[in-house]
């Protein structure tokens, strides 16, 4: 027995030593990527000295003697710091996810190849300026250029992920940040997916259907197509949206706010200007903040690593921010395929031929998948592009899509790169004459302006285009196609008032905008701190309109419930939610009780008459529900339950959805109302893509914070929506910008995480705390202060 208590201990001993070696190994090679910012390289590319000054935050302030030289040093501290974020992004941008991520990427990967986003960008690269094609190359060949750094000094192939991936990393090339330029664009525009689901529910009733997304009357879908087969409109909305595989993917819907005030409405006499760019919560953050020394003068503010632009910033003499514009830049057309004949479609003169060729999907761990990509006269068949696209298209037909964004003339890099630049607003307004896809709203201020620039490619549609543009259509009708694109940039327009908001909210569900705009005409003179409370605000607008309609007739009704009973709860709730201001506090119950509430009145209000097509509708639509209760065009006829004999009100519908939401909150946070927290339900998770769904390593990557705020706040953090955990906020801004031409130092921003994408490294996650408690880092442009202040600073010499 003691032989056997000896052999034993030794076995532990040696498990243990073993277990320590092993983690010991794993942060050997780990921290060998951690990059040195006090390191000196010689490095070809460049051709005087270059300086990468590394403030506190981790934030590079680059300085060299020409343009190319800074681009370089911009692509090599991009590739320091997202190396893995990088190539993650151009990977989701050429389709080959699947490669790193296995079977479950091979939908993502089949849509991107079938909208061409590589091949686009490819094609796009030789219409850029002389001066882009530079700055492309010249970026492209410092994040080579750390490659073989990392490559030549075993430097842990430069990100711990790359261990887990088997991923070889090729080298740059400037149609790459193009080709992440498309990806951006495909994930800012919904409009063919808000198609689709219009289309559905039409099918779904065809006479009111629509009325829960649209106000707009619209002819019911099936008439499109008579004598056509279509099914009945189901669940299509797939499981995995909390788990991304990217950064980004087409349709996600990319958002952000900006407003800005005139010198004459700021106390200290200068132009403000403030933005949020809003993505996924991601770890790392989508964004990453830096300042250029070009010849043009300093620039600082956001990027996006993979790309050298600033998107979101100043420099001395103009600030610059923007928003997607909700324009409808897309359309699916509906095409035949000929009877017999797989090969061919319906055109407008006629049977034609489909453009094919096939491509290869190679998958990690399974055998590669060879697609047949086809495209028609109205752009490629994208079956894939939207769940739902199987209810709305007929058998025997294949969606297409028309959209903005295929251009092979793409100019928008050029246009934003001109934006950079640009030392007037009317100059920035030129340049973004350029631009394509995607559509945005451009908010500019100098010294002592502000003006607002809409810049994109406007489809033009015909004025007998039987939907307008709203729904799917016959694509072989000549009146269905666009009659070409037009471009939405013109002059700078500065605003009547003196102060100028926008947001990416489409007319009808402006809840942030009319917010924005309450807020900045409450004042007579604004400051940067008031700038600051306006974009930390959380007061939901929705809240405020929907919940005196919607409890009018339930507020202190009844006699006093006994403690205990489910009237005694319904009377604390509603008493709570009488005196609530709308705040989306972490701290309150009413948050809790109010999103439920709407969320089981909306399900209630419309799964009676749309089905299972309920389930895809994840988002609470404010403007439905205030039109059933205040009984817009008749719109309270949702409220009567069609498969009962009663005639139901919409006070009684009202009354049974908050029960049911109360019900679903005490099994999950017990009885006592004034006990539960909106923080205990809203959390901000910021998901690594790739990696955070893994047990052990998701505890590492991912980073969790309660966080105020809701949909429908200034201060957003969209809620995931379905699924087991449907308040879970999962996107928000993933940087905030203030920019104060008054006292251009005092100027603020953020990211949502931190600056690095290394787990390991203490820049992480740095910036997260200050993110949650809606706090700043400053953004100086004075280059002796950020010398002063260096953490470290990295040096590159050029070879002889």
């Amino acid at each position: 027995m003691l032989t056997m208590f000896r052999w034993l201990l030794r076995l532990t001993v040696a498990l243990i030593v073993l277990l320590v070696l092993a983690v010991t190994l794993i942060w050997y090679f780990a921290i060998r990527s951690l990059p040195d910012y006090d390191a000196t390289y010689r490095v070809e590319g460049i051709s005087a000295p270059v300086e990468i000054i590394r403030s506190t935050e981790d934030v590079p302030h680059i300085f060299g003697e020409t343009d190319e030289d800074v681009f370089f040093a911009l692509g090599l501290a991009h590739a320091q710091d997202r190396l893995f974020q990088m190539t993650l992004l151009r990977r989701a941008a050429q389709g080959r996810l699947a490669e790193v991520h296995g079977t479950r990427a091979i939908a993502a990967d089949d849509l991107v190849r079938r909208l061409g986003l590589y091949r686009n960008a490819q094609a796009s690269l030789q219409s850029q300026d002389d001066a882009t094609k530079a700055a492309l190359s010249a970026y492209a060949a410092g994040v080579n250029q750390w490659i073989r750094i990392v490559n030549e000094g075993a430097m842990g192939r430069g990100a711990p992920e790359f261990f887990l991936f088997p991923d070889t990393i090729a080298f740059w090339q400037p149609a790459d940040s193009l080709a992440i330029l498309k990806l951006i664009a495909a994930a800012s525009s919904d409009a063919a997916q808000s198609e689709i689901l219009r289309a559905r529910l039409s099918l779904a009733w065809p006479d009111h259907g629509p009325e829960v997304v649209s106000a707009d009357p619209l002819p019911a879908y099936a008439s499109l197509f008579p004598g056509a087969r279509l099914g009945t409109p189901e669940r299509r909305r797939r499981s995995g949206a909390d788990h991304p595989l990217g950064f980004l993917r087409p349709g996600m819907v990319l958002g952000g706010n900006a407003f800005a005030a005139a010198p004459d409405r700021t106390a200290a006499g200068g132009t403000l200007l403030a933005n949020d760019l809003h993505a996924g919560l991601t770890a790392p953050s989508l964004y990453y903040l830096a300042r250029v020394q070009l010849s043009s003068g300093g620039v600082i503010g956001a990027t996006i690593p993979g790309m050298p632009l600033i998107l979101s910033g100043r420099s001395s003499k103009l600030s610059w921010a923007m928003t997607p514009a909700a324009i409808d830049d897309a359309d699916i057309a509906i095409e035949e395929v000929q009877p017999g004949n797989a090969d061919r479609y319906r055109g407008p003169q006629g049977w034609t031929g489909f453009r094919t060729r096939t491509e290869v999907i190679r998958v990690l761990d399974a055998p590669a998948r060879t697609i047949t990509l086809r495209d028609t006269q109205n752009g490629p068949v994208v079956p894939a592009l939207d769940g739902g696209l199987r209810d709305v298209t007929p058998i025997g037909h294949v969606p297409a899509l028309r959209w903005t964004g295929l251009s092979r003339q793409d100019t928008t890099m050029s246009a934003l790169m001109g934006m950079m630049r640009s030392q007037t607003p009317d100059q920035a307004a030129r340049a973004l004459s350029a631009v394509v896809a995607p559509a945005i709203n451009v908010t500019l201020a100098d010294q002592g302006h502000v003006s607002h620039v809409t810049a994109g490619a406007l489809p033009t549609r015909s004025a007998d285009h039987p939907t307008g543009g709203a729904m799917p259509s016959p694509g072989w009708l000549p009146e269905t196609a666009w009659q070409g694109a037009t471009s939405l940039a013109g002059q700078a327009r500065e605003p009547d008032t003196g102060v100028s908001f926008t947001t990416e909210e489409t007319p009808g569900d402006q809840m942030r905008l009319t917010r924005l705009e309450r807020l900045l005409d409450d004042r007579e003179v604004h400051s940067r701190d008031s700038f600051i409370a306006a974009q930390l605000d959380i007061v939901s607008p929705a809240a405020r309109r929907l919940l005196p309609l919607v409890g009018a007739d339930l507020w202190f009704t009844g006699d006093p419930a006994a403690p205990g009973t489910p009237e005694r709860q319904r009377q604390d709730a509603l008493s709570l939610l009488a005196e609530w201001d709308g705040a989306m506090s972490e701290h309150l119950p009413e948050p809790v009780i109010y999103t439920a509430w709407m969320a089981a009145l909306q399900d209630r209000l419309i799964r009676d008459q749309v089905g299972p097509l309920t389930d895809d509708i994840t988002r609470i639509q404010p403007g439905f529900i205030e039109a059933v209760f205040r009984n817009r065009n008749g719109a309270s006829r949702w409220c009567d339950i069609a498969q009962s004999a009663a005639t139901e009100d919409c006070t009684t519908i009202a009354r049974q959805a908050l029960d049911r939401a109360l019900l679903d909150l005490t099994e999950r946070f017990g009885p006592d109302v004034e006990s539960w927290r909106w923080g205990d339900l809203h959390e901000a998770v910021h998901v690594h893509p790739g990696l955070g769904d893994l047990p052990a390593l998701g505890w590492i990557m991912n980073i969790r914070q309660t966080i105020s705020g809701g949909d429908f706040t200034v201060a957003q953090s969209g809620l995931l929506g379905d699924g087991d955990d449907p308040f879970r906020a999962n996107g928000g801004a993933g940087f905030r910008g203030v920019y104060d031409l008054a006292d251009p130092d005092s100027s603020v921003f953020i990211v949502s995480t931190g600056q690095s994408g290394h787990p390991l490294s203490r820049h992480y996650d740095d910036l997260s705390g200050l993110w949650r408690r809606g706090e700043y880092i400053g953004m100086s442009l004075d280059p002796q202060l950020a010398r002063a202040a260096a953490a470290g600073v990295t040096h590159l010499t050029p070879k002889p």
